[in-house]
């Protein structure tokens, strides 16, 4: 029998990937802990582990996994940076789900967007309290304004849909200029005409704080930022000054770039010490979720059928169709 070394499971994580397993028979090992160098011993008698985004896949992490016999590394996601995929390349194949739901990550940034631009759970909170003042609550339309969409990849082009739906504008930057129906533009101009930019573009060097200081320079006063993509994309201190010098009017973020040792948790009882996401928090105009985007029904299903479908082929068939290809990443 498989035996698959589940990371950092969670609740949610253990309901799906039971109800799916019931089709494949494998023993799944749920490990509370996330994988790092430490952890990567608990798998010593798995034929694979299954990680994700907040997991630690480095080189020596790799090492430990091959010396115990571990296989195959299954991600059960779509992003792949926190992966040293060129070392693996020639040590252990690693897979990935590439697309588990479009939908609930861009309407997640539209939920959002709409959350923070009308002010809906400061609302809620008044009401609760018999509060029906609107004093504070003003917004804008959306209709009409222009959105910046960087990345037009799957989840990107579902939000370009959303926000057409609603009647804006839409502008868009992106390598590969996959959609026909979108203006697309170079970066400096997207910056300089976007009421609303949102992120939806993989990480890696060429993205890296692609919004800092000098981006945000070019950006019209009181534009709202939403990154639903990758934390590190933002360079937070830069937002931070810019929200506290009133020049990005809000930002929605599902992502930190320090997240790692805090989304996913109770930390409600622990004193925060990074102080950039504590005064983040505590802004009026930002919203903070703990990368929640991803979490539907319909994505939890199929992010559990495409990782234990990649596990199966791999040992059933010999085949790979969702490996990350270091080589294809170069080119």
């Amino acid at each position: 029998m498989i035996t698959i070394g589940f990371y950092d499971a969670k609740p949610y994580d253990i309901e799906y990937f039971n109800l799916i397993n019931e089709q494949y028979g494998f023993k799944i090992k749920y490990i509370e802990a996330r994988l790092n160098e430490n952890t990567a011993m608990l798998s010593c008698d798995c034929d694979a582990v299954c990680a994700f985004v907040s997991d630690d896949v480095s080189a020596v992490v790799i090492d430990r996994l091959c010396s115990v016999g571990v296989k195959l590394i299954a991600m059960r996601c779509a992003g792949y940076n926190n992966v040293d995929v060129k070392y693996a390349e020639n040590k252990i194949p690693v897979v990935r789900v590439p697309a588990y739901s479009p939908y609930a990550v861009a309407e997640h940034a539209m939920a959002m967007l709409l959350t923070l631009n009308r002010r809906t759970h400061k609302a809620f909170l008044r009401t609760r309290d018999f509060n029906f003042s609107l004093n504070g609550l003003t917004g804008f339309d959306l209709h009409s304004k222009t959105v910046g969409i960087i990345g037009t990849g799957n989840i990107g082009s579902v939000f370009v849909d959303i926000c057409k739906g609603f009647g804006m504008k839409v502008i868009a930057y992106d390598v590969n200029r996959t959609m026909d129906e979108v203006e697309y533009v170079g970066l400096d101009t997207l910056f300089r005409n976007s009421d609303i930019i949102s992120l939806h573009c993989p990480l890696n060097p060429g993205t890296y704080h692609m919004i800092d200081e000098n981006s945000i320079s070019k950006m019209k006063k009181n534009v709202f930022i939403v990154n639903t993509s990758r934390g590190a994309l933002i360079n937070s201190e830069d937002l931070l000054e810019a929200l506290l010098d009133e020049r990005v009017g809000g930002a929605c973020l599902d992502v930190y770039e320090e997240e790692v040792n805090l989304f996913y948790e109770d930390n409600s009882e622990t004193i925060i010490k990074d102080e950039i996401l504590s005064r983040l928090i505590g802004l009026p105009n930002v919203i903070v979720t703990s990368h929640q985007g991803f979490l539907t029904r319909e994505a939890l299903t199929n992010i559990a059928s495409t990782t234990l479908e990649n596990i199966s082929e791999f040992f059933m068939e010999g085949s790979l169709p969702n490996k990350i290809q270091y080589k294809s990443l170069k080119s």
